[in-house]
């Protein structure tokens, strides 16, 4: 059987394409032999005796699926985390979670009475410097000072 490299090479230069990907129609090898030079080759495609094999794709099915699990909320567990904590978590919403519950107790306290606005000022300097670590710190800290 003849092997039609020439006409493979010039066929897929022609398609713009790589030579695995060149399809010759059974019942016109005789004719795709005998053409031996590009405009024989050209005519060969018009006539569809040459044609080229469609490009294999990588399917999205699996990974539009994956994607509509994880906007449900699902694949996030601990075995899909990289990174630290403060990674998944940015550092700035750490502490907005942190100083807007203490902001809010002292306010609480200070339309309250508990607090004079000398004693205000000074906790929520303190807050605001990140001396406490969590809304329940600031309540001991201010039991510790009403106490004295």
């Amino acid at each position: 059987m003849k092997t039609f490299q020439l006409q493979k090479r010039l066929a897929s230069d022609l398609l713009k394409s790589g030579k695995n990907r060149v399809k010759f129609n059974e019942e016109k090898l005789k004719e795709i032999s005998e053409a031996i030079t590009r405009n024989d080759i050209r005519d060969l495609i018009k006539k569809k005796a040459i044609t080229v094999k469609k490009k294999k794709g990588v399917s999205r099915v699996r990974a539009r699926k994956r994607h509509e699990q994880r906007k449900k909320g699902r694949r996030r567990g601990h075995g899909t985390w990289k990174g630290k904590k403060t990674a998944r978590t940015p550092k700035k919403r750490a502490w907005i979670n942190r100083i807007r519950p203490q902001r809010k107790l002292l306010k609480y306290l200070r339309d309250k009475g508990i607090l004079t606005p000398q004693i205000y000022r000074k906790l929520y300097r303190l807050a605001k410097g990140g001396f406490f670590r969590s809304k329940s710190h600031l309540k001991i800290y201010i039991e510790k000072i009403l106490s004295k």
